[in-house]
């Protein structure tokens, strides 16, 4: 940081000029020095001038005006004679800023380095310091607390609600409290400091070049096992070990006791079936680049930026994630339940949104959507007149609808938030398609494993709703509807990489191929950031 000195000037500099820019007649004598102690005067006119001078930020124009509004239009950089220490911590922030998963420069920021450097006597005019910070600021906040703007979310079906945030009002308290530059819960989603962690770790492996392929023979390759000996359970071993998943390597080429207990803990991180086989799919993944891995860290922070931070601190929610086929009910910030799911198959994909659970439905019927009547069940009842009753089913005011009962489509029970894409979550008679590992299996709603469960956790409290009289509700018979005394939000959501309570990080499958279209989107000239 420059060190300005002189305080006599400094003084006489502060009542005589006014906040404005010293005359070039005085510079001309000192004009280093002078230049130092100059108080910047920002008004409508400078900013105008400054925007010009620097076009390449005119974007932020806007929001650098609503904050000098807010500041009656006085200095935020300058400390009374230097620029603030919250000025340096901004600076070394943008300097490091691929430590947020972000890899996008500063315009204009050597101008700012020169500002900085104290070795450099080129030193921009103290307007252009001031507006240059700010910009920067800025810059940092758009990238690292907003990240895509809604607009653009709504065209890559990012339909969860859209985070709003008033930089003036970061700023105030990031200037009152600098180490909210670190970590803040209210300004990111607490999980975004998790992955950034992990993001550390993964460029220190790729620094330390540890992520080293695993060779097998293709030709005479079979599933390794435990008690086998080859070279790459050694290579398997290792790699196990710099993730985490291993305490220590033995460097032992055989499958042991000590390794089939990391493989079960690989398996769980990536989602796989717990068993002890290892697989040449399992060996090709451990074979992608582990730039994959540090990419889908940085695009999971990059949908961290875009969650209200509200939702980690609500009472009560259900929060879907469409990779990991899992459930979770929160309570009182504690896991209540946690469940399998099944979600839509690629021509059905499961919306990405966010809705409000007012009720649920025992013993539901099942109305057919219509493109299912369709594009199926129409070809069914013309090759066989019984294929209705069959099945359960009755047409009811011009609709097919599937009578309650345990082989119902939606099982016993579903949970209904109002939305226009008609989509809930539900029980399912198809119990055997949670033994799969890739599960897009249905239409677009989500099918729940622990149905009776979750029914179960979210009316625990309720003495209008007993297990006993639940139990009935859900015997298959009649119709049964209970309106929640509080709503409960659902969030629906889209996150290839997870980091868990214990501060191992999970990869899901891309199931709909997300992940390649967000890194289309921010690594390309065309994205738009607020």
């Amino acid at each position: 940081m420059r060190n300005f000195t002189l305080s006599s000037i400094i003084a006489i500099s502060f009542f005589a000029f006014s906040f404005k820019s010293i005359p070039d007649k005085i510079k001309s004598s000192n004009s280093t020095e002078a230049s130092r102690f100059a108080i910047v005067m920002i008004d409508a006119a400078a900013i105008n001038s400054f925007f010009k001078k620097y076009p390449k930020l005119k974007k932020y124009q806007k929001d650098v005006e609503d904050i000098y509004k807010a500041k009656q239009y006085k200095s935020i950089w300058y400390d009374d004679k230097n620029i603030s220490e919250f000025g340096a911590l901004l600076y070394q922030k943008v300097n490091v800023l691929k430590d947020q998963g972000i890899d996008n420069k500063m315009p204009y920021k050597e101008v700012i380095d020169e500002a900085f450097n104290e070795s450099d006597n080129i030193v921009p005019p103290q307007i252009d310091t001031e507006l240059l910070l700010t910009s920067m600021y800025v810059f940092y906040a758009s990238n690292v607390y907003s990240g895509v703007d809604p607009a653009t979310l709504k065209k890559i079906g990012w339909y969860l609600p859209a985070k709003t945030i008033s930089y003036s009002r970061i700023l105030d308290s990031l200037i009152v409290d600098n180490n909210r530059l670190n970590e803040d819960d209210y300004l990111l989603f607490s999980q975004y400091y998790k992955l950034q962690e992990a993001l550390k770790k993964y460029r220190k492996i790729e620094q330390d070049n540890l992520w080293q392929k695993i060779s097998i023979d293709s030709a005479n390759f079979k599933d390794l096992r435990p008690d086998d000996t080859a070279v790459a359970i050694k290579q398997i071993r290792q790699r196990l070990f710099v993730v985490g998943d291993l305490k220590k390597d033995s460097q032992s080429d055989i499958y042991d006791e000590e390794l089939m207990a990391g493989v079960l803990n690989y398996k769980k991180r990536y989602n796989l079936k717990l068993n002890y086989a290892i697989t040449r799919d399992h060996i090709n993944q451990m074979n992608e680049p582990i730039s994959k891995r540090i990419k889908t860290i940085m695009l999971n922070m990059e949908r961290c930026r875009w969650i209200p931070t509200k939702l980690a601190r609500a009472n009560e929610y259900v929060m879907v994630n469409i990779p990991s086929f899992r459930m979770f009910y929160v309570k009182d910030g504690k896991y209540e339940l946690v469940s399998d799911i099944f979600v839509g198959n690629r021509l059905s994909e499961t919306v990405i949104f966010s809705g409000m659970m007012d009720r649920i439905v025992f013993s539901p019927y099942w109305y057919v959507p219509n493109s299912i009547i369709q594009n199926e069940l129409k070809l069914q009842i013309a090759n066989d007149k019984n294929y209705l009753a069959e099945h359960n089913m009755e047409w009811n005011g011009g609709r097919v609808r599937q009578k309650p009962g345990p082989k119902n489509s939606l099982g016993l029970v579903k949970f209904m938030f109002p939305n226009p894409n008609d989509i809930y979550m539900h029980d399912t008679p198809a119990k055997s398609l949670f033994e799969f590992e890739n599960r897009t299996f249905s239409h677009g709603c989500i099918n729940v494993k622990e149905a009776k469960s979750l029914a179960l956790a979210i009316l625990k409290d309720d003495p209008d709703w007993p297990a006993a009289k639940i139990d009935k509700a859900m015997s298959g018979e009649k119709e049964t509807t209970c309106m929640l005394k509080n709503k409960i939000p659902v969030y629906i959501g889209y996150f290839t990489a997870w980091v868990q309570e214990n501060g191992e990080i999970n990869f899901f499958p891309d199931v709909y191929g997300r992940d390649d279209s967000l890194d289309k989107l921010l690594y390309s000239d065309s994205v738009t950031m607020k």
